[in-house]
């Protein structure tokens, strides 16, 4: 077996299989976590996306409110 020099670059392959290996997203449940941990990271996962849906829901209401406030209020 032979050992690759510190110094020597990576072939490209080499970089695209390591990249492959190392994990991407940083929402992604760990797998080495206990059974609690992961049950609040889902509870927070799902906190998360329900205060997104309720943002866009208040910004579509407010962009209809300024639309209905412009249509009257034009001469």
């Amino acid at each position: 077996m032979t050992t690759i020099p510190v110094t020597k670059p990576l072939g490209l392959r080499r970089r695209v299989g390591l990249r492959r290996s190392l994990p991407t997203g940083l929402g992604k449940i760990k797998r080495g976590l206990s059974v609690v941990e992961r049950e609040v990271q889902e509870r927070e996962r799902e906190q998360e996306s329900v205060l997104a849906l309720l943002g866009v829901i208040g910004t579509v209401l407010n962009l209809i409110v300024i639309i209905i406030v412009y249509i009257y209020t034009s001469p």
